[in-house]
Parts: C-alpha cells; sequence; structure tokens
C-alpha cells in the first residue's frame, strides 16, 4: 500500500494553541490631563450657572438699562441718580406708638421718603403733602409706591398732622444711623430733599432742594413704566 500525507487532528489542536493571545494595553491619563478634565467641567458648570442667573435677572437689568441709559424720552431726569446705590441698612426704627421694626422690612415696595423731627415745621409739611399727591398721581400704580416719613428726633408728631398720614408709613430713626444711609446734596439739610427707594431696598434716587412736583412726577411715573415688568403691587410676604 503505497504511503500517504495525514492530518493529524491533534497535532492542528496544538497548533492552535501555540499562537499569541492578542492584548489591546490602554495607557492611564497623566495627572495633568485629568485635572485638565476636571477644571474644563468646573468652568463649565460656572457659565452655566452664570447663565441662569442672567436669564433671572434679565427683566430688572432691562428696566434699569432702559431708564438709566435708553432714556426714550431724550432727556435727563430731574432727580439726582446715586452711585453707587445704597441698600437699606438692617437698623431699628420704631412707629409712632414705640413697636420695633427692622428698617429692612420696608423692602419690596417703591419709597417715596422724607426726613423731618417730629415737629415737622412748614417745610415738613409741603414734603408729607408732595408725598402723597405724587403717590396718587400714579393712578392705579399708586399700589406699587409707599411714602414714608423717617422722624429723626424723639419730638412728638402734632395730632393735627395724624389723619393725613393714615396712607403712610412713619417711622422713628437713630439720626446718626440714618445719615449713613441717605445725604443730602452739598450745602443742604437732609430734610430739604425727597429721597425714591426702589423694591431691592437701594436708595437710588434724590430730589432737589424745593422739588418741583411735575418733574418729580414725570421720573415717577417713568420709573413705574421701566419697572412694569418685574415689580407687583404689595411686598412679597404678604
Amino acid at each position: 500500500m503505497s504511503g500517504s500525507n495525514s492530518s493529524n487532528p491533534a497535532a492542528a489542536d496544538t497548533g492552535a494553541f501555540d499562537q499569541p493571545l492578542g492584548l489591546t494595553v490602554h495607557s492611564l491619563p497623566l495627572p495633568q490631563e485629568a485635572a485638565l478634565v476636571d477644571e474644563q467641567r468646573t468652568r463649565s458648570g460656572r457659565w452655566k450657572m452664570l447663565a441662569v442667573m442672567l436669564v433671572c435677572a434679565a427683566p430688572v437689568v432691562a428696566s434699569y438699562l432702559t431708564y438709566y441709559v435708553i432714556r426714550p424720552e431724550g432727556h435727563r431726569s430731574y432727580g439726582e441718580l446715586i452711585e453707587p446705590q445704597r441698600p437699606i441698612p438692617p437698623v431699628a426704627a420704631r412707629t409712632l406708638d414705640g413697636q420695633a421694626v427692622n428698617l429692612t422690612s420696608l423692602q419690596g415696595q417703591w419709597l417715596l421718603v422724607s426726613v423731618a423731627g417730629g415737629a415737622c415745621d412748614a417745610k415738613c409739611e409741603r414734603h408729607l403733602y408732595l408725598q402723597r399727591q405724587l403717590r396718587e398721581g400714579l393712578g392705579r400704580d399708586k399700589e406699587r409706591m409707599d411714602w414714608v416719613w423717617l422722624v429723626d428726633d424723639q419730638a412728638p408728631v402734632r395730632e393735627a398732622l395724624k389723619p393725613g398720614l393714615a396712607t403712610a408709613t412713619v417711622l422713628r430713626m437713630d439720626p446718626a444711623q440714618l445719615a449713613q444711609w441717605l445725604a443730602p446734596e452739598a450745602g443742604h439739610a437732609l430734610a430739604e430733599h425727597l429721597y425714591v427707594v426702589d423694591p431691592m431696598g437701594h436708595w437710588m434716587m434724590r430730589f432737589p432742594a424745593g422739588v418741583e412736583p411735575a418733574k418729580a412726577r414725570r421720573d415717577l411715573e417713568r420709573l413705574m413704566r421701566g419697572s412694569a415688568g418685574w415689580d407687583q403691587p404689595g411686598r412679597p410676604n404678604n
């Protein structure tokens, strides 16, 4: 019987296992690369947070931009704009019947503020009358503004004045603390002006001594229009 080449299955199987295994080796990231990735994630998170804050603040920013920069009427405001604006200090005041009130509780409404002693001379009476009339002149927007008399001494308020103060907020304040917040124009006294405070609690405008009602009313109307998109009547906790 002639010789023949025959395959050996066992040998074939052994040969298959003699081949080296193919392994893929992944290198670990360098510490510098890991730090860079973390930094990029942190930066991205900060940008997203900033974007959310800008969206929330956009109505307020837009109204202030309209009033301070664009000024559609094309003329300067009558009142002097205060820069930087001064926030309401967290100090104690008292009602006329002696109840303690934190001044920051006034936040949440536009405020038209006057300052005078309890005796209230003719100039003080004129300011109180103007405050009431200017607020009433805002029509439906009057509910967005409070008029405030800050009494800077311990003199009693005359009984004859009290009926006219029914819609006012009247508080006694220490004059030293008051002077750290409001300030008069150079050469004038604190009681010679009317002051405007925005709903966020910032003193932002001072009307000149001897205020002209028509010009002051024009400024207040513009403030109400400019803030209509974000300010609502009443305080948030009411």
